[in-house]
């Protein structure tokens, strides 16, 4: 995606979202300042330092979905056999239109979302957003953009669910949120430096600012290994701008994840990306077409910090926008079915949120209609499509619900998605 890249509530149980679930029923990789904002945040034209924050204020309780980790409540019973769940019930009590809205992610300007926003939240049901550009106005602005943003939930519009709403606080050139309240993130390199444990204290630093402003979903960490110092340099989407934690597997992994896991202590969750990784390629799927990596295999040794990530429970998992000649050169891996089901589905056991890289700015997806990008993501697999765009979530909704009531195939793919979002928004 073009790299420009609620008021939170206290992260609900899994117990306690069922009831909100029920109670609903009957009432997301390349330079640019400018312009939309991709999913993983626009990487700025200077590196950041680390600095200190004031601790954030408590936010108010309101529509936050449990989809930031929480600690686990006590197990609630198990419905009997052939009872719905509460969530199932949700999902059944939801308008095909509604479905397809939460299987979207749109962009909304940190600094005051516009009109194609707006209308994409209320008019076509999108129930994710995420703060693209960059907003230095500092936490209390920002936290009342959130709150225009999940003013919006309703049960004509998303049946009442709440919002996730993410950003892209990775660090370095890669920081949407900052100003007052905010802490000045380093690189993932310099955060590498600071080693595991002291790197999760400070994640859990960011993570209770994005909090307190309403955020609860970071699209980091990244966890591509680029392959060499030497080579970091030319490899455009990460090296280039020292997104990543190190060049073998076993370090990015271990600094990728503590990041992680600061996040999760925080109660946000945290986005793992890009699957399976974008450390080998030279150009920039923002910006450049027919990028192509010719190494990584399905069982590649760079695949482990993902790996991890799932066994520590990771509900995100971001698919990058590039080709894999190795693994399915005819297909991008939005695209492909080998890489969503087949790679992070059944050999991963990957359960959560497949989430795309921006499928409608980027300029790897000049081919491809609007329409087609959504159809072609869902098809094979893809849970949750990000845009940059606003004004593409019209031709991409229609599309879905148009192909959904005339295939009952497909039709189940979009209800197994929708499903998977609410799960996720329930904290399970």
């Amino acid at each position: 995606m073009r790299n420009s890249p609620s008021i939170a509530s206290i992260s609900v149980s899994v117990a306690t979202a069922g009831v909100l679930l029920a109670t609903a029923a009957a009432c997301s990789s390349g330079p640019s300042n400018s312009g939309q904002a991709s999913a993983e945040g626009t990487p700025s034209v200077a590196p950041s330092s680390a600095s200190g924050t004031p601790a954030p204020t408590s936010p108010p309780a309101t529509t936050t979905p449990a989809g930031a980790p929480s600690p686990p409540p006590s197990a609630a019973p198990a419905p009997a056999p052939g009872t719905p769940s509460a969530v199932e019930k949700q999902l059944a009590a939801l308008s095909l239109e509604q479905r397809v809205g939460q299987l979207f992610m749109v962009a909304a300007k940190a600094t005051g979302a516009e009109p194609g926003t707006m209308e994409a939240l209320t008019k076509y049901h999108a129930g994710n957003v995420y703060l693209s550009g960059r907003s230095k106005a500092g936490t209390a602005p920002t936290a009342a953009v959130v709150s225009s943003l999940t003013g919006t939930v309703s049960a004509a519009t998303t049946g009442g669910l709440p919002l996730f709403v993410a950003t892209d606080q990775e660090g370095g050139y890669v920081q949407v949120l900052s100003g007052p309240g905010f802490s000045t993130i380093p690189t993932a390199l310099v955060q590498a430096s600071s080693g595991a444990a002291k790197l999760r204290t400070d994640a859990a630093t960011w993570g209770k600012e994005l909090r307190s402003v309403g955020v609860n979903v970071n699209l980091a960490p990244v966890l591509d290994t680029v392959t060499s110092p030497e080579f970091a340099p030319s490899n455009a989407p990460i090296g280039h701008f020292q997104r990543e934690y190190g060049y073998d597997p076993g370090n990015v992994s271990l600094l990728g994840n503590a990041f992680a896991d600061g996040m999760k202590d925080a109660g946000v969750a945290p986005v793992v990306k890009h699957f399976p990784g974008l450390g080998r390629v030279v150009p920039n799927t923002d910006v450049s077409s027919n990028v192509r990596d010719t190494a990584t295999s399905r069982n590649d040794p760079a695949l482990e910090p993902f790996h991890t990530a799932i066994k520590a429970g990771t509900r995100w998992v971001m698919v990058s926008n590039a080709y894999y000649d190795k693994i399915d050169p005819a297909n991008i891996a939005p695209f492909s079915a080998t890489i969503m089901d087949t790679m992070l589905r059944a050999d991963a056991g990957f359960t959560g949120i497949v989430l795309s890289d921006d499928l409608c700015s980027a300029a790897q997806l000049e081919a491809w209609s609007d329409a087609d990008r959504a159809l072609n993501f869902f098809g094979a697999g893809g849970t949750m499509l990000v845009c940059a765009d606003p004004t593409s979530i019209p031709a991409m909704h229609q599309a879905v619900v148009q192909k959904a009531t005339a295939d009952p195939a497909f039709r189940a793919k979009v209800d197994a998605a929708a499903l998977t979002v609410l799960r996720v928004k329930a904290g399970q």
